[in-house]
C-alpha cells in the first residue's frame, strides 16, 4: 500500500502494520536520520519507509510476516526491533502508548 492509499482503507476496521524506529542517529538503514524516528517497513525493499508499507487485518497476521521475513529485516534493518502496529495509532504518534 501506499500512504496516498489510505483514505480508501475501511475505516471502522483496524489496519496493522510492521514498524521500526532509528536506534541511533545516522542509523545504517536510513542515513541521516534522527535517533527514534518513526518508520513502516517496505514490503518489497524491507527497508524502513513512510511511503509504502503492507497492512494486515490483524495483529496476528501482521507478527506472522515479521516472522516469516525476520532474517531479511534484521539484515536490512540492524539493531531495531520491528513491531506490529495500529496504523491509525502510528499515524497519531500514539504508537509507543501501553496496550
Amino acid at each position: 500500500m501506499h500512504r496516498s492509499e489510505i483514505d480508501s482503507l475501511h475505516a471502522g476496521q483496524a489496519h496493522w502494520v510492521p514498524c521500526v524506529r532509528a536506534p541511533r542517529r545516522d542509523w545504517e538503514a536510513m542515513p541521516g536520520c534522527h535517533k527514534e524516528a518513526r518508520y513502516l517497513v517496505d514490503r518489497r525493499t524491507m527497508r524502513p519507509s513512510r511511503e509504502r508499507f503492507p497492512t494486515f487485518d490483524s495483529r496476528a497476521e501482521c507478527l506472522s510476516w515479521i516472522m516469516r521475513h525476520r532474517s531479511e529485516l534484521n539484515a536490512s534493518m540492524p539493531d531495531a526491533p520491528i513491531r506490529a502496529v495500529r496504523l491509525d495509532m502510528w499515524l497519531l504518534g500514539l504508537d509507543q502508548l501501553p496496550g
